[in-house]
């Protein structure tokens, strides 16, 4: 009895950090920001509680929120399903049995890990300046260069690559379920004639939908959530056509000091990623099969 009260004792002394960290940092923050949201609240004074006046500032007057939430949307529209494809191709080629295959899993997950620092972003804006390493390649080949930074229609999409480079989590993901379909049922689908579309279409995309559910709901969480590409790269320019949402939210709380309009804002925010959520969460019962192949 003492032995198994001691291993229970083990087991709460190993959480004890993570349940520490989730009180001090992630709770504990979550529910000042919404006590916060109904505050006129700057870092230099003391929070003044106004009610729901922040929120009827975001939705009546304030001309940057529906700006931000157009560029959000257009980014997650862009950045999210052209990452998953990437994704998905990659990990298809990944899943072949070739000699070294390995390393070159590794070298295709790189970019995930160091694609959402601030020294790629500022990388990938000396990439493409205006006089920057694609221009001069695109000089060579004798086309002619692009503004991928002034011009408003392109800059959301050169931002948005970014993005798309950290297509490694959602590939390992990919990969991992590419090795878990039995092969039995290519072996079935060869005896019966089908070529590679037709099996790819009926065994392996079907196969794969839990997982791309998965992957689909997280790239989007994070697609909203997105802020350093636009604040390095562009700040928000040309004409706020990179205007994020996660950037204005910034700039409230950290450049205005308006902490109380940026807690409103990212609760704003939170119900909107929770919708989309739920949004894909419901709709998965018609696409999404679990160990049933159509």
């Amino acid at each position: 009895m003492k032995n198994k009260r001691r291993k229970g004792y083990a087991g709460y002394l190993y959480i004890l950090p993570w349940v520490i960290g989730f009180f001090t940092l992630q709770l504990v923050p979550l529910i000042n920001s919404f006590a916060y949201s109904f505050t006129s609240f700057s870092i230099l004074g003391s929070p003044e509680f106004i009610g729901l006046e922040n929120y009827r500032k975001i939705f009546t007057t304030d001309p940057d929120f529906l700006q931000s939430l157009a560029v959000t949307f257009r980014y997650v529209v862009m950045a999210v399903p052209v990452k998953l494809l990437f994704a998905l191709l990659v990990a298809l080629i990944l899943n072949q049995e070739i000699k070294g295959i390995g390393l070159f899993r590794t070298l295709y997950y790189l970019p995930s890990i160091l694609g959402g620092s601030v020294a790629i972003s500022v990388l990938w804006k000396f990439l493409f300046m205006k006089d920057g390493i694609v221009n001069r390649f695109l000089s060579l080949l004798h086309l002619v260069p692009l503004d991928w930074l002034g011009n408003p229609r392109l800059s959301i999409w050169t931002i948005g690559l970014v993005t798309v480079w950290q297509f490694g989590s959602s590939m390992i993901l990919f990969l991992a379920g590419l090795k878990q379909i039995p092969k039995v049922l290519y072996e079935a689908a060869r005896i019966d004639g089908a070529g590679s579309m037709r099996i790819f279409w009926k065994i392996t995309l079907p196969e794969l939908t839990p997982i791309l559910l998965f992957n689909l709901v997280m790239q989007t969480i994070n697609a909203f959530q997105d802020f350093t590409p636009a604040f390095i790269i562009t700040q928000g320019g040309p004409m706020k056509s990179t205007y994020l949402y996660g950037l204005m939210l910034y700039n409230q709380g950290f450049k205005y000091f308006k902490m109380g309009y940026a807690s409103a804002l990212s609760w704003v925010l939170f119900i909107i990623i929770l919708f989309f959520t739920g949004l894909s969460l419901k709709s998965s019962s018609s696409w999404v099969h679990y160990g049933d192949t159509l």
